[in-house]
């Protein structure tokens, strides 16, 4: 079985003008993270014209379905009944991002179904990871 999703979604970009263009980003989850997803934006649709990846909580995209969540460099909330907002906050700006709703939930499923929320922990092997950074040290 697969331990890696990848699910390429349609992103509108909030901007001044007021048309909103159109990008393509790609949802990632993987098990051996389990607590994480990523949203990455190619090189093309970045304004420093390099792939932009964006690390944050499953739990954060799922609660920011249903009401605002987050306070931090990420933040997602309900925008009507079919977009979902995410904002990204970086010291070089604020990016904004419109997504259907359904194509998040879509993939939240596929997580769901690759490891259920609430038993994210099972998937971590905490012996191995402590052995890694004892090593290190």
């Amino acid at each position: 079985m697969s331990t890696v999703i990848e699910q390429p979604v349609e992103a509108r970009l909030v901007a001044a003008a007021p048309r909103m263009q159109s990008i393509p980003a790609t949802l990632h989850y993987d098990r051996r993270d389990p607590f994480a997803v990523r949203m990455t934006f190619p090189a093309p649709a970045t304004l420093e014209g390099v792939e932009v990846c964006w690390t944050f909580a499953r739990e954060l995209l799922s609660g920011g379905l249903h009401e605002a969540e987050g306070h931090g460099d990420v933040r997602v909330r309900p925008y009507g009944y079919d977009r979902t907002v995410l904002e990204f906050h970086a010291p070089e700006g604020t990016a904004i991002v419109h997504v259907h709703s359904e194509e998040i939930r879509r993939f939240l499923r596929a997580t769901s179904e690759l490891v259920p929320a609430g038993l994210e922990h099972l998937q971590l092997d905490l012996d191995h990871d402590l052995a890694e950074l004892m090593r290190d040290a």
